[in-house]
């Protein structure tokens, strides 16, 4: 694609410059020297300065150019819809852009680093070791049985798909086969991006959950997606640096504002407060598996379920199987359930809970069939394979009741 960008200001504010190579103005926008690569290939968003040595480098232009875009799809926008923006932007505009845009780490690692200079190159391998994004140009592989080549002067770090999910780690939609393509929302990507880029604005704005937003949907088409991408990478990350507690504590975030101003309008509807009787004698608990640190379909599922009228608390903490009996026995919940994001939780505490509480419904959210196997056997205990399903089982229960 060609660009056709308005003519350069020669009184604008920003200070001509020999201009920057593609690794540095990777670095300013905290995205992969190829992710720059593809933005000029497709949209004409590349360099335009050249140096003596016919080096192609960014002007500052093209770094406040860059910058808009990188905003646009951080808030959502499509790329090409972004990259026009960004083509078609004023002086004004990239002045703005200039001085607002922060200062955001270079996460990603994947690129030539060909046209890097030598002060360079150890900071670009500072970042992501990534699988393959969903879409991205891949060499074509070689005939089977024939050794894969990198092409030379090619410097390229990249991951095992799956490489991190070893174990237990969160993988709720369970083994990703070649015919169950990743989600390709923009706005996904966009979430996992700035989780990367460590930017807690970035996820608030793309998280936010308004009053008449539906928790559910929320949860199945942009959390957990972009939750399961960042469970797939790979990352080197400096000192106090987690891009998974970056997106976990900008979605328990939204969904603590979303809560608490969903029980005010009730309040204020005339409706019962939480800690009513009426809403308490339905209460649901919810379990996470024991092993999961941040237990964000646990807490999704309760925020959908409050969304219906419905009391959910969600136990966190050490819960042990005795520890958990009591809290039912002590709670007299109307249902129990285990929301998980694991392919093959321990279910200790269901066997537990079942035992001594034989008539309570218990709904274990369990994708994957191999984990099904290790379920109580008993009328009470139902294995649901989604989380919608999950939520609309629990509700049929308390509407029941």
């Amino acid at each position: 694609m060609t660009s056709s960008r308005p003519a350069e200001s020669s009184g604008g504010s920003r200070a001509s410059s020999p201009g920057l190579a593609v690794a540095a103005v990777a670095r300013r926008l905290g995205v992969a020297p190829a992710t720059l690569r593809t933005w000029d290939r497709r949209y004409g968003l590349g360099p335009s300065g050249r140096t003596a040595g016919s080096h192609r480098r960014y002007t500052p232009d093209d770094v406040a150019r860059l910058l808009v875009m990188r905003r646009l799809t951080l808030e959502g926008v499509a790329p090409v819809d972004a990259a026009r923006a960004a083509v078609e932007a004023g002086d004004a505009e990239l002045e703005v852009a200039t001085r607002s845009a922060p200062a955001l780490p270079a996460v990603q690692v994947e690129g030539d680093l060909d046209d890097a200079e030598p002060e360079e190159f150890a900071e670009t391998f500072v970042g992501t070791l990534r699988a393959p994004e969903p879409g991205e140009e891949e060499p074509t592989p070689p005939p089977s049985g024939e050794p894969k080549e990198e092409p030379r002067g090619r410097a390229r770090l990249r991951a095992l798909p799956g490489g991190a999910t070893g174990g237990d780690a969160p993988a709720a939609a369970g083994p990703r086969s070649a015919s169950s393509p990743a989600p390709t929302s923009g706005r996904v990507s966009a979430l996992v991006d700035a989780a990367l880029a460590y930017s807690r604005t970035a996820c608030d704005n793309l998280l936010v959950l308004g009053p008449d937003g539906d928790p559910a949907t929320w949860w199945t088409e942009l959390v957990e997606p972009a939750w399961l991408r960042l469970s797939e990478r790979t990352v080197l990350a400096g000192p106090g640096e987690m891009p998974e507690v970056v997106l976990a504590t900008a979605a328990l975030r939204a969904l603590r504002h979303y809560t608490e101003e969903f029980e005010r309008a009730m309040v204020e509807a005339g409706g019962p407060p939480a800690n009513h009787p009426s809403r308490m004698r339905k209460i649901v608990l919810v379990f996470a598996a024991p092993d999961e640190v941040v237990p964000l379909s646990a807490h999704a599922l309760a925020a959908a379920l409050a969304a219906q009228g419905s009391m959910a608390r969600i136990v966190t903490g050490p819960a042990s199987t005795h520890r958990s009996v009591e809290l039912v026995t002590m709670v007299r919940p109307t249902a129990v359930v285990l929301a998980t994001t694991q392919n093959k939780p321990d279910l200790d505490v269901v066997h537990a809970v079942n035992e001594s509480h034989p008539d309570l419904p218990i709904f274990v959210g369990l994708r994957a069939d191999a984990a099904a196997t290790d379920l109580p056997f008993g009328p009470t205990v139902q294995r649901v394979r989604s989380f919608t399903g999950l939520l609309h089982e629990v509700l049929a229960v308390i509407k029941a009741r």
